[in-house]
């Protein structure tokens, strides 16, 4: 079932019956009008169904649909605009409509939800409960209630320090704070601060978690190198070494025509004749003196 109502007003329609239903200043009707242009009952919509047909009864007043003179009758849809003098009425498909609406809402919500960046604050001090916080891409941590981060601590400035995120890092300004900021108990103005560092404003510790820095780097796939193995001649021994050179030296030798053996051959072979010579004496001698006896 369809509905009419006033353009500017989304929560006032009235629902399109049948068999029709009447427009005008008069009270009596359906819907009512307030436009001096407007006559007592000044139009009606038949109503067959989701059919609808719109019928000027003051032809001598137009009433315009969609830009168009109407002053006779004609035929309306969803979304069709209607308008008398100052008054703009509109057709409408409740459950298009709640669609739209609940899209329209949807979308604002969206666009109002922080983005995630990843990064957040996890409170290291008892007086907070270990309570997280997750960070936009721009805050503000102090002790004023417009702050992103607001903390009632009496020593924590209204407007104590900077958190902004560039790039997916995160980085900290200390904002002219009376006790200051410290990374990792060092006091800073400004700095770039990294997963598993501690942050302290004044007295309130926080440990930082986000991503790691090994994130933003692309890792290279080492491609495995082939090594040819290559068999290696056995070594020589110290044995075959110490033979290898004389084996090489003894063509020379031969080559040379030394014949160092030779001489001691013959002097080998006179000495033993001599040796025979005199033996042979002593037994002719022996021999001679015996006969004579």
């Amino acid at each position: 079932m369809l509905k009419i109502r006033f353009k500017d007003n989304k929560y006032n329609a009235v629902w399109l019956v049948e068999p029709k239903i009447t427009i005008g200043r008069s009270a009596t009707n359906a819907l009512v009008i307030d436009d001096p242009l407007a006559s007592d009952v000044h139009m009606e919509v038949l109503v067959d169904n989701e059919h609808l047909t719109l019928r000027n009864l003051i032809p001598t007043q137009p009433i315009i649909v969609n830009g168009q003179t109407v002053t006779g009758a004609c035929e309306l849809k969803p979304d069709d605009q209607i308008t008398l003098g100052q008054v703009e009425l509109v057709v409408i498909d409740p459950k298009r409509e709640a669609k739209v609406i609940a899209e329209e809402s949807a979308n604002v919500t969206q666009l109002r939800a922080p983005k995630t960046t990843g990064w957040s604050l996890k409170a290291n001090h008892t007086a907070l409960a270990n309570r997280v916080f997750p960070l936009k891409e721009l805050n503000v941590i102090g002790r004023a209630s417009e702050c992103d981060i607001s903390l009632a601590a009496a020593h924590l400035s209204r407007r104590h320090a900077q958190l902004q995120i560039i790039d997916g890092m995160l980085f900290v300004k200390d904002l002219d704070s009376a006790n200051g900021t410290f990374l990792n108990g060092k006091r800073v103005a400004e700095a770039r601060v990294k997963r598993g560092d501690e942050l302290r404003f004044d007295a309130l510790t926080f440990g930082v978690m986000g991503p790691s820095d090994d994130m933003a780097k692309t890792t290279v796939r080492k491609v495995p190198v082939k090594v040819e193995v290559v068999e290696a001649k056995p070594k020589a021994s110290q044995r075959e070494k110490a033979i290898a050179p004389t084996r090489a030296s003894s063509p020379n030798r031969a080559a040379a025509g030394s014949q160092p053996k030779t001489a001691p051959q013959e002097n080998s072979k006179g000495k033993y004749g001599l040796i025979f010579l005199g033996v042979l004496a002593v037994v002719v001698i022996t021999a001679l003196f015996l006969t004579r006896k």
